[in-house]
């Protein structure tokens, strides 16, 4: 079973940065897609941006592209997320998520983390 481990969270002022690590353990965890999700309190948790292992494509979501990069470190068998210029809108519980395809959605993801806290302070 694949064992995912975020960390990096905590409070950061508007337009301020943080960068979230993904540590992934178990089978084969570097041949799956990882995605990052978030829910803020009273939402859906929303698609962030996905990283595939095989071939690197990424994609983002249209309200975080251009802000936030994910990136990998294989010998570390971590992912990143990498968020700039954080709004407060951007206040969510952040996960990752690991599956064997490239989607947007949460069912299509096998394995989660327990979440690392994100506040964007006004």
């Amino acid at each position: 079973q694949v064992q995912l481990v975020e960390s990096g969270g905590g409070l950061v002022q508007a337009g301020g940065s943080l960068r979230l690590s993904c540590a992934a353990s178990g089978a084969a965890a570097s041949t799956y897609t990882v995605a990052w999700f978030r829910q803020a309190p009273g939402k859906d948790r929303d698609f962030v941006g996905f990283l595939s292992y095989i071939g690197g494509a990424t994609l983002y979501a249209d309200i975080v592209e251009g802000r936030f990069t994910i990136s990998r470190d294989n010998a570390k068998n971590t992912v990143y997320l990498q968020m700039n210029s954080l709004k407060p809108e951007d206040t969510a519980v952040y996960y990752c998520a690991t599956g064997l395809t490239r989607m947007t959605y949460v069912t299509a993801y096998d394995y989660w983390g327990q979440g690392t806290q994100v506040t964007v302070s006004t």
